[in-house]
């Protein structure tokens, strides 16, 4: 006959065998494990924007500290109110781009094309507004060349300006997508993906508005 100790050893095993969780199992649950969200190669192309806007940043820092009285006088023509409200508009749209992600990983795709439609729609108020203080400032005679910090405001909105008219496209692809219902838990890469490149869109906003508009 098994004796005591044998017996809850036995016991202990059964315990054991019952809670152990197989790692199959775990690798399949895509909230187990931190991972970068979306195709690895798009986080090559978000570093390399970021440190090619970065080098931007720097730049701009180090010729205003040189005139910073031509740039303080300069960017108190820009309407910071404007600038604000295209602010509230991209980071409400990388929120209602986060809120697709998270329904379809709960399987909720009827809610995955409805936040993508807010996000489209958001970031084209952004764009009708940015040509809005474009136009002000073309009426008013003040270009690209008026001075160092209007090349700098130019260029530096053009170019972000042109990022986020990319990101509308791939937005309103995913869009399409997620009208047929092609995004749920074990299918978000492409999703992920797209949802990845329009963050580093409104993360560059935000310096930009800050730099721009706020900075003194």
């Amino acid at each position: 006959m098994p004796t005591e100790r044998a017996r809850k050893a036995e016991k202990g095993s059964d315990n054991f065998s019952r809670n152990r969780v197989d790692p199959r199992e775990k690798l399949s649950d895509p909230f187990s494990a931190a991972h970068l969200p979306g195709d690895p190669d798009v986080w090559i192309f978000i570093i390399a924007e970021l440190l090619m806007f970065g080098a931007f940043f720097v730049t701009y820092v180090v010729y205003r500290a040189a005139e910073i009285d031509l740039f303080n006088a300069s960017q108190l023509t820009l309407d910071r109110g404007l600038g604000f409200l295209n602010t509230v508009f991209l980071v409400t749209s990388s929120w209602a781009v986060a809120q697709a992600v998270t329904s379809a990983r709960r399987n909720e795709p009827r809610t995955v094309p409805r936040c993508l439609a807010m996000a489209i729609a958001l970031a084209a108020a952004f764009v009708v507004v940015k040509v809005f203080e474009y136009s002000a400032k073309f009426d008013a005679g003040i270009t690209l060349s008026t001075n160092t910090f209007y090349m700098f405001y130019f260029s530096l909105t053009m170019i972000h300006l042109l990022h986020v008219i990319g990101g509308m496209i791939i937005l309103t692809v995913l869009w399409s997508s997620a009208r047929r219902g092609a995004y749920n838990p074990s299918n978000t890469k492409g999703l992920e993906t797209g949802a990845s490149y329009w963050h580093m869109v409104d993360l560059l906003w935000i310096f930009l508005f800050s730099l721009l508009y706020l900075l003194r």
